[in-house]
């Protein structure tokens, strides 16, 4: 049985040598400022969160990720665990009213009568964070990293990957255990590498309009390396697209996920078949290798 169980991913935490950097590029990704001191940035989304990504002033680095304790005995409780990894659990954190997001309805189901008789016009500018979805971390110890996330936080494994023989672990694709309530696909993956540190930190935008619309906000800026997409995920299933800070941290946006509850099991499934996109082109070596600790 798990120590406790998680209600959600709150935060990533970086390090970076220039706030006003960090803001600007965070801006231009589509987040909002929430507070800032002069050492630490705090950036929201549109979702009522405080802030769902902090960046320290320091050299540039992970620090680490943060997650929900459903009540302050579990957060006593997980205060106590052992492990090495960097990991904050949090509780009681103030919330901010959430940020309108107009939208217009699709010419789909029972949106259509909405759109008769009106034009599509989309939002233009940087795309609309609403919230942070997953953390990816590398580790030479997939397995056991990721045993210990099920064991202290109460994941539940969504979709293991294996390369060549099945007990050749290479990826762990984890969920948060809300019973029947359905969550996103994943909360955190794990992929194996000789470094330990982060692959990248995703957020989840307004709608499928805001990738591209995003992708293209931030291209013609010229500024920041694009590092893949747009494309959409086989396990997951989001519609992506990544970008790398100016220190190298990469960033995702995406839009439209799979959503499961404990009813749905874990699955084992082979690199070849699970790793790749349903469509959009296969992702860079620089991506694969990407870690930053």
């Amino acid at each position: 049985m798990a120590l406790i169980k998680v209600t959600d991913l709150a935060y990533g935490r970086l390090r970076a040598p220039d706030l006003d950097v960090a803001e600007e590029f965070l801006t231009n990704f589509g987040m909002v400022r929430a507070a800032r001191t002069p050492t630490a940035l705090y950036m929201r989304g549109t979702d009522p969160a405080h802030h769902l990504h902090v960046t320290e002033k320091g050299d540039p680095g992970f620090v680490g990720l943060a997650y929900y304790a459903a009540s302050l005995e579990d957060l006593k409780r997980v205060a106590k665990a052992p492990g090495a990894y960097q990991v904050e659990v949090v509780y009681g954190m103030k919330k901010l009213k959430p940020i309108p997001v107009k939208r217009q309805p699709l010419n789909l189901g029972s949106d259509a009568l909405k759109r008769a008789g009106k034009l599509m016009r989309i939002h233009r500018g940087p795309a609309r964070v609403k919230r942070i979805g997953h953390g990816v971390m590398a580790s030479p110890k997939v397995v056991e990293t990721a045993r210990w996330f099920r064991d202290t936080l109460g994941f539940i494994c969504s979709d293991d990957v294996y390369a060549g023989s099945k007990d050749n672990i290479i990826g762990s694709f984890n969920r948060l255990d809300r019973g029947d309530t359905y969550v996103d696909h994943h909360v955190f993956f794990c992929v194996r590498n000789e470094r330990a540190g982060l692959n990248h930190l995703s957020f989840e935008v307004a709608d499928i309009d805001d990738v591209f619309t995003g992708h293209e906000y931030l291209r013609n800026l010229g500024k920041y390396e694009h590092m893949w997409g747009i494309g959409r995920h086989l396990l997951g299933s989001q519609i992506y697209d990544y970008w790398a800070d100016p220190w190298g941290r990469v960033h995702e946006h995406w839009s439209d996920t799979d959503r499961l509850n404990r009813k749905n099991g874990s699955n084992l499934i082979s690199a070849e078949d699970g790793l790749v996109s349903q469509w959009g082109e296969r992702p860079p070596e620089r991506f694969l290798t990407r870690v930053i600790a």
